[in-house]
């Protein structure tokens, strides 16, 4: 599928981007993989892990900056959109900035795509785009609302957009098993709520999601990976068994539980065997045969949410991922 081709990837060089680079670079051999972010040290960090692999470019922008875009998707075959500003408190307190991010770097990338003739964008979304109760996850229901109507936006042009939705990684800088990790020593974690509930998904999990989507796709698709539920209180048992847990609230923004699909969605969703697949309510896209392929449609009313999970994931799988993993927790 990228073998020989060119591939951008917008925020690269965040966690996503760290698993997706290596994954992708060993699994096929694509022409070039170009790294698109706006920090810079980062960008000179990550090209030292791959120092000597000539297929590794790295390009200094911000999806924020429509001209930049233009010039970096020159050549460029498919692309992942993994930038975006992604903390809840930040973007609570920083609404604006994140705005800019979020639903206007869709809209540049969107235009910017299909002036320059890509073949394909699959961009990131987030558990918190459905039913949204905070900015970030509605910036991000504004972003695939977007990306599903670029699919009839791009007109003649060949170009087609599709999602993928995911909640935290686990094991990624600033999730729940590297802060408990932190402060486990202190013999006190603090948790939200006893009945806290999230779902488990590695980044590989996630690289091989989008290659999914790539594979896979019509345009206007939102691709859902099944995966195994856990309790916060669990989890925080099994980082650090002998520490007090102490509840201290929900925090603004922040929900009891992860909804990847709500019930305003169950009638346009289908289930495969380790995925849903949101089709596009416009332009009768859910009743495409190309776009449903083999799948079966959800029941009325289906809610795909951390807490109704069919599958859960058990202490001792917890823990012997944390041993297989742990130099890399919270690194990227």
């Amino acid at each position: 599928m990228f073998d020989g081709k060119t591939i951008l990837v917008t925020g690269g060089t965040g966690s996503f981007g760290h698993r997706f680079v290596p994954m992708t670079l060993e699994k096929f051999n694509p022409k070039k993989i170009i790294i698109f972010s706006r920090d810079e040290m980062k960008q000179w960090e990550m090209a030292k892990l791959f120092e000597g692999d000539d297929r590794l470019r790295f390009f200094i922008g911000d999806v924020r900056d429509r001209d930049r875009l233009y010039r970096a998707l020159d050549g460029v075959d498919y692309v992942v959109h993994a930038a975006a500003t992604k903390i809840v408190p930040t973007a609570e307190y920083n609404p604006f900035e994140c705005v800019k991010t979020n639903i206007n770097g869709a809209m540049h990338l969107i235009d910017a795509a299909i002036d320059k003739g890509v073949k394909g964008v699959v961009a990131l979304s987030t558990d918190k785009a459905s039913s949204p109760i905070n900015l970030y996850g509605a910036t991000k229901l504004a972003s695939d609302k977007l990306f599903v109507a670029g699919n009839s936006y791009s007109g003649s042009h060949e170009t087609r957009f599709s999602v993928v939705r995911y909640g935290n990684v686990m094991g990624s800088r600033g999730s729940v098993i590297p802060f408990f990790m932190s402060i486990r020593d202190k013999g006190i974690l603090p948790i939200t709520d006893s009945r806290m509930t999230r779902f488990m998904i590695s980044l590989e999990q996630g690289v091989e999601l989008v290659w999914h989507a790539f594979e896979d796709m019509e345009g206007g698709e939102i691709y859902v990976k099944k995966i195994p539920s856990m309790k916060v209180t669990d989890l925080a048992r099994v980082v650090a068994p002998d520490a007090k847990q102490e509840v201290v609230g929900i925090r603004p923004g922040e929900k009891l539980h992860e909804q990847m699909i709500g019930p305003e969605d169950a009638y346009y969703t289908y289930e495969y065997s380790e995925h849903f697949k949101i089709l596009p309510a416009i332009n009768n896209w859910d009743q495409d045969v190309n776009r449903i392929k083999d799948g079966k449609r959800v029941k009325e009313g289906f809610i795909y949410s951390s807490d109704n999970n069919d599958e859960w994931m058990s202490n001792d799988a917890l823990k012997s991922w944390i041993d297989e993993h742990y130099r890399e927790i919270g690194k990227i």
